[in-house]
């Protein structure tokens, strides 16, 4: 069995954490693009796209946000209600991972304006997740899996 294919569920509510926090530093990234820091968000960025390609590459589970979760917000919880895949959240990783890395080799090749673009797409993401429970990259997922011809 792959180590992919056997990642534990998770609590849902770590993804929504995460993303709170990474809501955060998107807009932070976007507010920089705007006043005129170009290389302060384009450092932003590049450290928030590793965070995605880390939880791309070792699952939700394992992501820094998911270990501060578990280590300092989830023993203070009652327990979840239900646990979920860890596949679409990573996959939600890699789709954030996809997004802000457009922004940053733009940015690297003189696209200032792409950076504060790459940032504001990927902020409305990881907003809805972090406020309203919705999963874009989740529901991407979803439909890829739906896509796929069936097995025999």
């Amino acid at each position: 069995m792959s180590e992919r294919a056997a990642r534990p569920d998770i609590d849902p509510r770590g993804p929504r954490f995460g993303a709170a926090i990474t809501a955060t530093l998107l807009l932070t990234t976007v507010f920089l693009a705007l006043v005129g820091a170009p290389s302060a968000a384009l450092g932003l960025l590049i450290a928030i796209t590793a965070l995605f390609a880390w939880g791309a590459l070792f699952g939700a589970g394992r992501h820094p946000y998911g270990l501060l979760f578990k280590t300092f917000v989830r023993p203070r919880l009652a327990p979840p209600l239900e646990l979920e895949k860890a596949a679409p959240p990573t996959f939600a990783q890699a789709v954030g991972l996809a997004v802000t890395l457009v922004g940053v080799v733009l940015g690297l090749l003189g696209v200032p304006e792409a950076v504060g673009i790459a940032a504001a797409v990927a902020f409305v993401a990881a907003f809805l997740n972090a406020v309203f429970d919705y999963c874009l990259g989740c529901q991407i997922y979803l439909l890829v899996v739906r896509a796929r011809p069936a097995r025999v």
